[in-house]
């Protein structure tokens, strides 16, 4: 049940973007804009095609979708790309935005014919906002109540056929009712080293750079497999060749000055990466450590390095999750260049 107020209709216009105001935003940045433009996921893709192109032929709005994958790999950019390639409006939001009922009641009442609601974070709805969204998913109704007291009335509002593209870090944080109602669960992959390399060419094109194909490569690999942390990494590049070469050439030297000032190593980490190897090598042996102690000793907040640092030190082999705590690989040390406990094996097992 829902309360439609004035005061949520007026605030409309503050939690969400349309999509004239994407499309400038997307103007100044190196977001692709059509499907043809977006590098990697070819799988994602190639079935995403299939549905959109099913769709314009039924002249049906393009079923519910939820993008799930790490941060940085292109939720937000698809979805705008999704909107394009539907030839339709889109507006965007952040589950942490919409407050009250009335807030998501009044973007909903406001959505044009299969237009396309986009919701970033949506693992972080209220509970009451999210009920709001089962019917108006399913059955494209929204129930409102009107009034208050013995006097109140409730009231069910038809919406127009829209489709809603949420996306999300944290799939299982969405409850099982809420994930259901999406027809198409997309996860986004990490990204290969060629493909990653390609779209540091594309962004370094349109930010009027030359860049040296193994300076291209080199970045690539401090990357993560992540386009996000490629772009900011470029850009930073370009800022080191600004100021100290004056030039908008991007060397292999450039890149290895650029990444050793920033302290971003060939396998893209950074200070914060190697503090919390050194704390668990140096501090605790190796390990089993808890993770609310290596945030204490590395004065990082404890959703931080499990949300942040820990996904890809566990994705390089670097740390492993055991019973009794998280521990160090022999990868690990090697990498840091320290000598590896002769009991390390024994250890993990």
């Amino acid at each position: 049940m829902a309360i439609i107020s004035k005061k949520s209709q007026k605030e409309d216009s503050r939690i969400t973007k349309s999509v004239a105001e994407e499309a400038d935003k997307n103007d100044i940045t190196l977001r692709p804009k059509a499907m043809n433009e977006y590098i990697g996921q070819s799988e994602v893709k190639r079935n995403l095609s299939v549905f959109i192109e099913a769709a314009k032929r039924r002249s049906e709005p393009l079923e519910h979708v939820l993008l799930h994958g790490a941060p940085g790999l292109g939720k937000t950019t698809l979805a705008n790309i999704l909107a394009r390639e539907m030839n339709v409006n889109i507006k965007t939001t952040a589950g942490p935005a919409l407050e009250k009922q009335g807030d998501l009641a009044a973007i909903l009442t406001n959505l044009k014919e299969n237009d396309i609601l986009f919701i970033d974070e949506i693992h972080r709805l209220k509970a009451p906002i999210e009920e709001i969204l089962y019917s108006a998913m399913e059955d494209f109704c929204l129930d409102i109540v009107i009034g208050k007291g013995p006097a109140a009335r409730s009231m069910r509002l038809n919406l127009p056929k829209f489709t809603l593209i949420g996306a999300t870090t944290k799939l299982s944080m969405i409850s099982s009712p809420l994930r259901d109602r999406f027809g198409n669960l997309i996860k986004l992959e990490f990204y290969k080293q060629s493909e990653i390399e390609e779209i540091i060419q594309r962004s370094a094109t349109i930010l009027k750079l030359e860049i040296d194909p193994k300076a291209g490569s080199r970045l690539a690999q401090s990357s993560r497999q992540t386009p996000r942390i490629s772009n900011r990494l470029l850009k930073r590049v370009r800022d080191f060749a600004t100021v100290y070469d004056n030039t908008h050439i991007i060397s292999f030297a450039m890149v290895e000055k650029s990444l050793a000032d920033l302290g971003v190593d060939a396998l893209g980490l950074d200070n914060t990466d190697r503090q919390i190897l050194h704390t668990i090598a140096d501090k605790f042996g190796g390990g089993p450590v808890g993770l609310n102690t290596i945030a204490a000793s590395t004065n990082e907040e404890q959703s931080t390095v499990e949300d942040i640092y820990e996904p890809y030190l566990l994705q390089l082999g670097f740390l492993e999750r055991t019973s009794r705590g998280r521990m160090i690989t022999e990868r690990a040390y090697k990498h840091l260049g320290l000598k590896a406990p002769k009991n390390l094996q024994t250890s993990l097992i």
